[in-house]
């Protein structure tokens, strides 16, 4: 089998002089608007979110809003399509695989420089991969807990041929390869820069990307500039990015109204209609390849017992809290994996909103008089759960009629995420998005026993067993009739409540251009401009 991708741009340097200074913040629109035959000079935009990145060390991302910057600071191997998760090339040009799916050879992009003007080639691709690999590599800073969920026992060596083809050997062939060489964590980071500043890396993020990192104010705002030295011809458009920090998703709505900031994630379901009708805005959607779901901690009492989780199930108005919080951008979920994604089991059956029965399932389970438990909800809103808080007081609300007693402990992102991963907690506030389109993404990660992500400390010997099979094969129909019994297996032992897939709304000024909100959650902003 022999697969080979060429790339479709002509590479050059784009060289442009700054001419004049710009503005952090301008209210007014006609101020930001700009010739679009010229590169969009002296332009900034600034990115309205709920929440703060957590590192800038592209190895050690784990989550959606470091993600959104790393896009744009690093760059992969391969990408996906604007449009959709089919991959495409990047710093790769072009690659071949040999017959029995163990060696991969790509073939790299040349005259590509980092940030700090050092060149892009083989030698830099491997080392970014033994420091991921390598327990005695000297800048084996961090976890790097999305490499070992993802290619620890997968990649056997990865070795330079020549300045521009690097050679990857697998121990074993694996489906979910090629693709999952396009996310974040797999960024290519200056060698110099990470000699340089070692652990201090997230502090100085170096890559290829068409943004350079310039400061980072904790809470506040994150800014990135153009790289002028940019190896794709008449990229990037704006001159600078900020990124601004606004907790609040109506407070965010406004300064969007004001001027203050031009693009937002994040949208109250009942912003919608006036937002609609707001002459200087438009709603943009971003594809739902996403679950948003209530995480259950297995291995803690009473939550071990499967007839409890079912219980939780039935306790749950999903179709309630949808219409409340969500609107009609999100529809009820019963998978972990979404039906955008190919191999979703339609045939599973969800549980129905049923009171009556989660208290016989409680008493079955022998606890008739319910429990008391604590509820782990973060405080600023995800693509997945634009309302988390909200949606958590109206679960409390159903589960009280059940007898479980709930109190609702709130953590900030960069704190609330660690605790779910160590199991420190009893249920909680979730989701995930796709990474790469690909089925193993959500259910290997959530519910393989052995993955660093699987939050629930789910362990089961079958699907343990068919995940490994269904990530050795190449066959699509052999793949997805797993991923199907997987679902069926999941759903039965319910370790999680699913909620919500969304359709997640973004906003913008009516001046912005050139923006495709991607399926996985983040998204390059090179090709975005200001138009009259």
């Amino acid at each position: 089998m022999k697969v080979n991708f060429k790339i479709f741009r002509t590479l050059s340097i784009l060289c442009i002089f700054l001419v004049a200074g710009c503005s952090d913040k301008e209210s007014d629109s006609g101020n930001k608007t700009v010739n679009t035959t010229e590169s969009s000079k002296n332009s900034t935009l600034i990115y309205g979110r709920g929440t703060d990145t957590v590192t800038l060390d592209a190895h050690n991302i784990v989550e959606a809003e470091s993600s959104r910057i790393s896009k744009n600071i690093y760059e992969t191997l391969i990408d996906y399509e604007k449009e959709s998760t089919e991959v495409t090339p990047k710093l790769a040009k072009e690659w071949t695989t040999s017959d029995d799916g163990l060696i991969w050879t790509f073939k790299l992009q040349e005259n590509v420089k980092f940030h700090d003007g050092t060149e892009f080639n083989a030698d830099a691709v491997v080392y970014n991969f033994e420091r991921m690999m390598d327990e005695n590599h000297p800048q084996h800073q961090g976890d790097f807990s999305i490499f070992s969920r993802t290619f620890k026992g997968v990649i056997e060596e990865v070795k330079a041929v020549d300045a521009h083809t690097v050679e990857f050997k697998l121990v074993k062939s694996d489906a979910t390869f090629l693709p999952n060489l396009g996310i974040t964590p797999f960024g290519i980071i200056s060698p110099d820069a990470l000699k340089t500043f070692n652990d201090k890396i997230q502090e100085h993020p170096v890559g290829t990307g068409p943004f350079v990192f310039d400061s980072w104010i904790q809470n506040d705002s994150l800014t990135l500039l153009k790289n002028e030295n940019y190896w794709i011809t008449d990229l990037p458009k704006m001159d600078k990015i900020i990124f601004k920090i606004i907790p609040d998703n109506s407070a965010r709505l406004t300064a969007l109204k004001n001027g203050e900031i031009d693009l937002m994630e994040g949208i109250n379901q009942s912003d919608l209609p006036a937002i609609e009708k707001d002459m200087n805005l438009q709603i943009l959607k971003r594809p739902a390849a996403n679950v948003g779901y209530i995480t259950i901690n297995t291995t803690r009492p009473p939550f071990d017992n499967v007839k409890v989780r079912q219980a939780l199930n039935h306790a749950v108005n999903k179709q309630g809290l949808i219409d409340a919080f969500f609107g009609p951008v999100a529809s009820p979920a019963k998978n972990m994996t979404p039906p955008a994604v190919w191999g979703y089991n339609d045939e599973v059956k969800d549980y129905e909103f049923d009171l009556e029965k989660a208290k016989q399932l409680l008493v079955e389970a022998g606890y008739p008089n319910g429990f008391e438990t604590e509820f782990y909800v973060m405080t600023t809103p995800r693509l997945y759960f634009p309302q988390p808080e909200k949606v958590a007081e109206a679960m409390k609300s159903d589960l009280e009629k059940i007898n479980v007693k709930v109190k609702i402990v709130t953590y900030e992102w960069a704190t609330y995420l660690p605790k779910l991963m160590e199991g420190d907690y009893s249920i909680a506030v979730i989701g995930r998005i796709s990474e790469n389109g690909d089925p193993d993404n959500f259910l290997n990660t959530m519910l393989y026993s052995k993955s660093s992500s699987n939050l629930s400390k789910f362990s089961n010997t079958r699907i343990d067993e068919l995940l490994i099979e269904a990530k050795n094969s190449i066959d699509r129909d052999v793949r997805t009739a797993l991923y199907k019994e997987v679902q069926e297996i999941a759903h039965n032992e319910a370790p999680t409540i699913p909620i919500a897939y969304v359709e997640s709304p973004m906003a913008a000024r009516n001046y912005v251009k050139g923006y495709i909100p991607h399926a996985i959650g983040y998204e390059s902003l090179a090709e975005i401009y200001f138009e009259e």
